[in-house]
């Protein structure tokens, strides 16, 4: 499991996507700032770790159907000889310690602007929300009622 998440953390493209975002950010992010995120910070490395997590408990069944390789529920399955659902339920206890982790980060001083870790907290805020219950990236009508909700409906009053 450790060499699998070492691994899916560097090869995921969950730590390029908020360091892509920085780069329009010219009044706030330069040379210091990508290489804190090249230094891989507690806030990076608890992002990216629930990024790849929440993404592999929701999209396994659907990556063996299509013999992709095998994701942090079958290593955790195969390593520890425990059921899927034992699996599942380790990996969100991992997810939740990860979260405790970035939380943590986020209450202490940082030596770069405290508006870069948000992209970090808000990345892993959406995946979370995304693969909480199943995979709603590739099955993205099951998003339809949360985005109407969020962006047409009206709150009661």
């Amino acid at each position: 499991m450790e060499e699998y998440t070492e691994n899916g953390l560097i090869t995921s493209a969950y730590c390029l996507l908020p360091a892509a975002s920085f780069i329009g950010m010219k009044n706030v992010v330069g040379t210091k700032e990508y290489e804190w995120v090249e230094s891989n910070p507690k806030t990076v490395i608890a992002s990216k770790l629930i990024c790849r997590l929440m993404d592999d408990k929701a999209t396994r069944k659907d990556e063996r159907k299509r013999g992709q390789c095998a994701t942090s529920v079958d290593c955790y399955m195969k390593e520890h000889g425990v059921s899927e659902t034992e699996a599942i339920a380790e990996i969100q206890k991992m997810c939740a310690n990860a979260w405790k982790d970035m939380n943590e980060e986020c209450m202490k001083p940082t030596a770069v602007p405290r508006v870069l870790l948000k992209y970090y907290v808000n990345l892993a805020r959406v995946i979370d929300f995304v693969y909480k219950y199943m995979d709603s990236y590739t099955y993205c009508s099951s998003l339809k009622g949360d985005l109407y909700t969020l962006f047409l409906g009206q709150l009661p009053m």
